[in-house]
């Protein structure tokens, strides 16, 4: 064989330098975006970017500790909270290979506890958010839990097994569910009879190379190199914010950004032996009516500016993360913050633009002159409506001291104008009403790029009378919770132990919302005109049954 000379070994490998090679002026505009994370006692984060599976940039802003001032660095480890949900989803993948479960099994073959909800949940239906089961922190926050109390996996089994109703049939709609995925990590630990975070570390960090990786199962590690979470932001200033709780399996997995680029790639470069696992990772599967899906096992495929996108963000106390890889282009970005507004998001966003060629997208803005119209001709348009989608605010249209106003309900009055007799605006606060002329009259909310259809009601007047039919003491069997309903000055409120005392406003007859955080929504449940109980509904539970206590 002949020798190869220097200019020969140069030109082989040049291509293989180049390709995954950044330009300076695409480096110095992702580096721009994230110089405010390293103004003056300011928490950050790391950021990293992987193309032709060679790391392109790795770098680390910003404070791990502002009370010590210790600066993150590019191995500092994060909790990369909901992140961890795809490694969650392996596992279970890995156990249907080894034939030890199927994905397609009834979950009540491992977890006979759980109540017979009339259908049968999937790990699929889990790993896919369309299993049904009512959401661990919704849950728990309408039995009187806090944000910052700590729960763990064995909390949230108590309160499944005491469920009497799913939020959906299985299979036929997407609600993102926490549930599901701490249920996949105690079938885990019930079919290998290891640790969660044991088996995890065994059969799925270690053997994938991922060493700076681990299950966080235990509140008072004394884990080094360890970001702190702070809630915030440099014009309001930082407080610590809570940054562990004790479940497993849909979060609480700590690791770095390079492991988090490595684990990217082996979706489409999969290492000897994983390539099954990595493929069934991703498979979408459609809902009953044969609609698609886009959230794989743990990860949601999608196009992101004409382009595939695998990816997943993360929130947990202040730490944010956002890990993805376009596939076609053999790219990954990965960036962690420890601080709540940080925006990973559009950071990434902003990193595939540039990375990409991307254009940002901006729509033009169509600007609305104020015309005079009688005032008579929009009449018929002033009341409230019922907007489609939306079961929890209405939405107004009034004219108070010769101006106008939209409302939707709870919310603040927002001053409109008149472009002609059918189109009313706000051009600074994006909000354009399209008014049509049926019976009863409707009409199309243009804001933030969605429009609603809205369709004119009567709004109910409420009395004391009909309040101190509602007024009493409620219970959830489901919770083992007790609420209490009073009126005070012609309205209702509300009270639980643990939260106080909260406000209902009235939407319509027999149906009242909160902006108490932990309730959105009450139906008033009658037999006759009787009040019997009321079924009460949050961002991720429905219509968990309150009982009337009568005394």
């Amino acid at each position: 064989m002949k020798h190869l000379t220097p200019l020969t070994i140069l030109l082989l490998i040049l291509p293989l330098f180049s390709t995954a090679q950044i330009p300076e002026d695409k480096l110095k505009a992702i580096d721009s975006l994230f110089l405010e994370w390293n103004r003056p006692n300011h928490p950050g984060g790391t950021v990293g970017i992987a193309v032709d599976g060679k790391p392109v940039l790795s770098k680390a802003y910003g404070l791990a500790s502002m009370e010590y001032l210790v600066p993150n660095t590019y191995a500092t480890k994060f909790n990369i909270a909901s992140v961890s949900k795809q490694f969650t989803a392996l596992g279970i993948v890995k156990l249907h290979i080894e034939g030890n479960l199927s994905v397609d099994d009834d979950i009540r073959q491992y977890l006979p506890e759980l109540p017979d909800f009339g259908h049968k949940i999937t790990f699929r239906h889990m790993l896919h958010h369309t299993s049904g089961l009512r959401s661990l922190h919704t849950l728990l926050a309408l039995a009187g839990w806090r944000d910052d109390d700590m729960k763990n996996n064995d909390d949230l089994l108590r309160f499944m097994t005491r469920q009497q109703d799913l939020n959906f049939e299985p299979g036929s709609e997407y609600l993102y569910c926490n549930t599901g995925y701490i249920l996949s990590a105690i079938i885990i630990e019930k079919i290998t009879g290891e640790k969660y975070a044991d088996w995890m570390k065994k059969e799925i960090f270690k053997p994938l190379g991922l060493y700076d990786t681990y299950v966080e199962d235990k509140y008072n590690r004394v884990a080094h190199n360890y970001a702190t979470s702070y809630n915030g932001s440099y014009n309001r200033g930082f407080v610590r914010e809570i940054e562990y709780w004790a479940y497993t399996g849909s979060g609480n997995i700590h690791s770095t950004a390079a492991d988090l680029l490595k684990w990217m790639r082996y979706y489409y470069d999969s290492p000897e032996g994983w390539q099954e696992a990595f493929s069934m990772m991703l498979t979408l599967d459609p809902f009953n009516n044969g609609k698609p899906n886009d959230y794989a096992f743990g990860v949601i495929i999608n196009d992101y500016k004409d382009e595939k996108r695998i990816s997943h963000s993360g929130s947990i106390g202040g730490f944010r993360s956002y890990a993805c890889t376009f596939p076609e282009h053999q790219t990954e970005i990965v960036v962690l913050s420890n601080f709540s507004s940080s925006d990973v998001t559009g950071k990434i966003n902003s990193i595939s633009d540039i990375l990409l060629e991307k254009e940002k997208e901006e729509k033009p803005a169509v600007k609305y002159e104020v015309m005079s119209v009688d005032p008579a001709s929009l009449d018929k348009f002033f009341g409230a409506y019922e907007i489609e989608d939306l079961d929890t605010r209405l939405f107004e249209i009034l004219f108070e001291n010769d101006t106008l106003y939209c409302q939707y309900t709870g919310g603040r009055k927002t001053e409109i104008y008149t472009a002609s007799d059918t189109v009313l605006f706000n051009n600074e606060r994006d909000i354009k009403i399209s008014m049509i002329d049926t019976s009863p009259a409707s009409i199309i909310i243009h804001s933030g790029g969605q429009s609603r259809k809205g369709t004119k009601t009567v709004k109910f007047l409420i009395t004391d009378k009909y309040l101190e039919g509602i007024a009493g003491k409620y219970w959830s069997p489901e919770l083992e919770t007790q609420y209490r309903f009073y009126i005070r000055d012609g309205r209702l409120y509300g009270y639980q132990t643990r939260h106080g005392e909260f406000e209902l406003e009235n939407l319509k007859e027999d149906v009242f919302i909160s902006d108490s955080g932990f309730i959105n929504k009450i139906d008033i449940v009658r037999k006759g005109k009787k009040v019997i109980g009321m079924k009460v509904t949050n961002s991720r539970v429905r219509n968990l049954w309150l009982e009337r206590i009568l005394l």
